[in-house]
């Protein structure tokens, strides 16, 4: 392969943010992220909301990187009127392929509602859009509790294996 269209491969890659050590995976992203609860692009049920328990879904994770040391999660709403909205932050999840209902899977990090845990849908008006992204590590951070998105993301440079996304959908007074 032509050295210029290498380095160009490995820039688009770095900026994607799924290089570790100068190693682009071969393949391309592999991971996949589902929920016993909701399918991709469709609405939240009101358990998992503001509206109902407040607990977070299940969660399902495909085909997880061997190398994978731990996991991360963010779930933010990039709908927020006052620009994205984090409802969730964990991070040292061991590489498991579900993240049970209603339980804490690794360290929690801080959100915008100024808590430890999760956050549930809740918009103040219209639909929004909520995505949870899982990120496979090839190490454990061993950041503190109450560690910001910010924070996480900063420390996941460079050591991001894979990642995949699911996003659901939730409006205030819906029937879900």
């Amino acid at each position: 392969m032509n050295k210029k269209v290498w380095v160009f491969l490995c820039s688009a890659v770095s900026v994607a943010g799924i290089v570790t050590s100068g190693n682009a995976i071969e393949g391309g992203l592999a991971m996949k992220l589902k929920s016993s609860a909701f399918e991709h692009n469709k609405f939240i049920p009101k358990k998992f909301t503001c509206e109902g328990a407040d607990v977070n879904p299940g969660l399902i994770i495909e085909d997880i990187a061997e190398e994978t040391k731990s996991l991360a999660l963010i779930v933010d709403d990039p709908d927020a009127p006052m620009g994205t909205w984090v409802h969730w932050v964990v991070f040292d999840i061991p590489p498991v392929s579900m993240i049970e209902e209603n339980s804490i899977p690794g360290k929690q990090g801080s959100n915008d509602f100024g808590r430890k845990n999760y956050g549930g849908p809740c918009p103040p008006s219209g639909t929004h859009r909520y995505f949870f992204k899982i990120y496979a590590l090839d190490k454990n951070l061993n950041l503190k509790e109450g560690t910001t998105k910010e924070e996480l993301e900063k420390a996941m440079q460079g050591h991001i294996l894979d990642k995949a996304e699911l996003i659901g959908l939730y409006k205030k007074g819906s029937a879900f």
